[in-house]
C-alpha cells in the first residue's frame, strides 16, 4: 500500500467548535473530487475527546463544488457509506476544513439507506441561526445525496470501492 502525503481533516460545527479531526492520506483525484484514505487502526478525535481508533480502513471523498463529504468504510463495518452534509470543503497547505451541517446520509452494508440527525439539524438551525440560504442548500444537498446513495449512482458504487482498495 502506497499512501500519498498526509492531509489534516478538520470538521467544525457552525459556531466553529471543533468536531471530527484526523489525519488522512491523499490518494488522488477524479471527476468526483479529491479522495483521502485512512489505513486500518487510524485514529481521530471528536472535538477534544479521547482518540478513537477505526479498526477498518476507509476513504473519504471531498467534492470540489458540493456541500458534502462521503466516507466509505471497509468490511466488516456495518455502515458502508456515511455522508455528511457540510459547507464546501476548503483546502490550504495540507489542511481541508468544512462546517458539518448535521444532516447525514447513511447506507448500511445491507443496502438500507436513511437520513440521520434531522433532529440535530432542526435544533442547530435555530441555535446557530443558520441563514436561509444555508438551510436551503443543506436540505437540497441532503435530498439529492440520498437519491444518489440509495440508487448506488457513482461514486457510490464501483468508483468508491476502487479508491478503498488502495488502502485495504
Amino acid at each position: 500500500m502506497s499512501l500519498g502525503e498526509p492531509v489534516r481533516v478538520v470538521y467544525r460545527k457552525y459556531d466553529q467548535a471543533l468536531h471530527w479531526n484526523l489525519t488522512m492520506y491523499r490518494l488522488g483525484e477524479d471527476e468526483h473530487g479529491v479522495w483521502l484514505g485512512a489505513p486500518a487502526d487510524s485514529t481521530g478525535r471528536r472535538g477534544h475527546e479521547e482518540p478513537i481508533v477505526w479498526p477498518e480502513p476507509f476513504v473519504t471523498l471531498f467534492p470540489r463544488d458540493a456541500w458534502y463529504t462521503a466516507l466509505l468504510n471497509a468490511e466488516p463495518n456495518e455502515v458502508a457509506w456515511y455522508c455528511d452534509v457540510t459547507t464546501r470543503p476548503t483546502w490550504r497547505d495540507g489542511l481541508v476544513t468544512m462546517v458539518d451541517l448535521d444532516l447525514d446520509v447513511v447506507r448500511r452494508r445491507d443496502g438500507v439507506t436513511y437520513v440521520d440527525d434531522e433532529d440535530e439539524f432542526a435544533e442547530h438551525r435555530v441555535r446557530y441561526a443558520y441563514p436561509a440560504d444555508v438551510v436551503a442548500t443543506a436540505e437540497r444537498t441532503c435530498r439529492d445525496l440520498y437519491a444518489a446513495v440509495a440508487a448506488g449512482d457513482e461514486p457510490f458504487a464501483d468508483v468508491g470501492r476502487s479508491w478503498l482498495a488502495k488502502v485495504s
